[in-house]
């Protein structure tokens, strides 16, 4: 297989609606967004999904983030709250993962777990993207498995050239990971990063644990 490889930056409207049209029908993208570089695909794909797992040599049924768009997207498939259209109209897009239960339509995205982490990443030709795919992004890392994130295009393209269908470049990435916040049963903080503890107290007015 040969991956078609486009600088991210460099494509215009009616490209960007033909690669979205290539991800519904399954294709699996390699993609920057505003933190490392990303490995996704249909998130209701199951037999993409998998492919997804070999690439990286990843167990399957470990958790995948969901990246989207719109709160739209994010309200299509959880259950939406308060204290969540508080932190997205404050940091999305932006470095901030929020877990939330999934609604009917969502629970077969749970892999075991209770809640779905969603994001929406402060990358202008990513979330466009995302704006045009008619379901959410399942997404992880691009690297393999147990290893260092991808953060050089060139490291990106020599890895992924050949197992994904679609590599969009975006030049050197930091390697800055993106605050996880669990608001399944109330906000927890699951991992302090691009975003501080006191900054989502702030948005949210209330201490979290």
């Amino acid at each position: 297989m040969k991956s078609r490889i486009y600088p991210i930056d460099t494509l215009d409207e009616a490209q960007l609606r033909t690669v979205a049209a290539q991800i519904d029908a399954g294709a699996v993208a390699v993609y920057p967004t505003d933190t490392v570089y990303g490995l996704g695909t249909h998130a209701f794909n199951e037999a993409a999904i998998q492919r997804i797992y070999q690439i990286k040599a990843r167990p399957a049924g470990a958790a995948l983030q969901l990246l989207i768009g719109t709160v739209a997207q994010a309200q299509s498939i959880v259950q939406w709250s308060d204290a969540a259209e508080k932190l997205a109209r404050r940091f999305w897009p932006g470095p901030l993962t929020l877990i939330l239960p999934p609604n009917e339509k969502g629970r077969p995205l749970r892999r075991g777990f209770e809640g779905l982490g969603l994001r929406v990443p402060a990358h202008p030709a990513l979330v466009r993207l995302l704006s045009l795919l008619k379901e959410p992004l399942a997404s992880t890392s691009a690297n393999a498995h147990g290893c260092p994130v991808i953060t050089e295009e060139e490291e990106l393209v020599a890895f992924f050239e050949g197992k994904a269908d679609i590599i969009l470049t975006g030049g050197k990435l930091s390697a800055t990971a993106s605050s996880v916040l669990d608001l399944t049963h109330g906000p927890k903080l699951l991992r302090e990063a691009a975003l501080t503890r006191a900054a989502l107290e702030e948005a949210l007015a209330f201490s979290i644990k």
